[in-house]
């Protein structure tokens, strides 16, 4: 890749800009950017999109900067924030990281920079990325409607409390179970709803002050939840490594490289397999002992290593494990529905049973 160089007005853009830009305001909505504010993923998508775009068309960093500043498709704050790394002579990923591209992102450009297939990693993350856009969207389809119709029942509830309560504690109706549950729902869903918010809250913080390694290994074994971590991390390693590895990095280059890149995970594992390899210990068989990876991974490791196409061996296997972790992704947000519809199913009888058992007991006591 190109080191940038400072900007200067007098850059000469390459022909056929009129159809790039053209191409650019059509497709590519950039609007949203502030600094320090983490990106949406469908907006890193469009600056993923732009950048390998014009890389492919010959670009250079500054060339592209320079670009976006005269058709004005980023906004003045992040077009500052690229201009002063271009000064600085930062590299492509770090500019990323400074208008808010995540951690894992990052690290993969930084990697492609190392194995020199900055286009095909890209592609692959622009694949990826619209990948997880889909599952988001879905889920998001999926959970809407039932979400909607929670919260309309939860209004109906606040209403028969004020309304049709009053009548149903009168008498009998004051020590039927299901009258007092729907006295007390709103009450009851607005703290399970706080305390489920602190919990989060507390669990981000206890996260974010634990090891990756650690943390990796205690999600590994969760149920369901492990066999999609194991997926995830297995296929995005096993893509890096294969990336480096077919380019001819050793493995003690590959393990140094893994402790200068901003993913955590990836630092600490990087430190944990060099000193595995230090004490004689093989790759494969360190890869096997961590439980955030698939059986499967050290097998292919030992066998690429056997017949010496181990980065060609682990981008194959990458792929496929990819598509697995994808469709299982696709296969979870089909049970999101069902589930809140069931919350739903379970208020209304609750609603129901409040109204009726009043009734019959009143119709009881009338007979009796």
């Amino acid at each position: 890749m190109i080191l940038p160089e400072k900007i200067s007005k007098t850059i000469r853009l390459p022909t056929g800009i009129s159809s790039w830009k053209v191409w650019l305001n059509k497709d590519v909505s950039l609007r949203g950017i502030s600094k320090g504010k983490k990106l949406k993923i469908s907006q890193q998508v469009k600056v993923i999109q732009l950048f390998k775009q014009l890389l492919k068309a010959g670009f250079t960093l500054t060339e592209i900067v320079a670009f976006l500043e005269r058709s004005h498709l980023l906004k003045e704050a992040s077009l500052s924030l690229m201009k002063e790394s271009l000064i600085r002579g930062d590299r492509l990923d770090q500019m990323l990281a400074l208008v808010g591209f995540s951690d894992n992102i990052v690290t993969q450009i930084s990697l492609a920079d190392k194995h020199g297939n900055l286009l095909g990693s890209l592609t692959k993350i622009e694949t990826y990325m619209l990948r997880m856009t889909k599952v988001r969207k879905k889920l998001m389809e999926v959970a809407t409607y039932p979400i909607l119709l929670l919260g309309f029942l939860i209004l109906i509830m606040l209403g028969l409390k004020n309304y049709l309560l009053p009548q149903l504690l009168e008498g009998d109706g004051k020590n039927n179970w299901a009258v007092q549950l729907v006295q007390i729902f709103p009450q009851l869903f607005f703290v399970s709803l706080c305390g489920l918010l602190v919990l989060g809250l507390i669990l981000y913080l206890w996260v974010k002050r634990q090891s990756a390694l650690v943390f990796y290994r205690r999600m590994a074994k969760i149920p369901f939840i492990g066999q999609t971590v194991r997926l995830y991390t297995t296929a995005y390693y096993a893509r890096e490594w294969g990336n480096l590895l077919g380019q001819g990095v050793d493995l003690l280059d590959l393990v140094a490289l893994m402790q200068e890149q901003k993913s955590k995970l990836f630092r600490e594992l990087g430190a944990d397999l060099e000193e595995a390899l230090m004490l004689g210990q093989s790759f494969p068989e360190r890869i096997a002992s961590h439980p955030f990876f698939t059986k499967e991974l050290s097998l292919i490791i030992a066998y690429g290593e056997a017949n010496a196409r181990l980065g060609y061996e682990l981008e194959v296997y990458a792929e496929e494990v990819w598509q697995n972790f994808f469709n299982r992704l696709n296969k979870a947000t089909t049970f999101v529905q069902p589930l809140i519809f069931v919350i739903v199913a379970v208020v209304i009888v609750m609603i129901y049973v409040a109204m009726l058992l009043p009734m019959y007991q009143n119709m009881e006591g009338m007979m009796s």
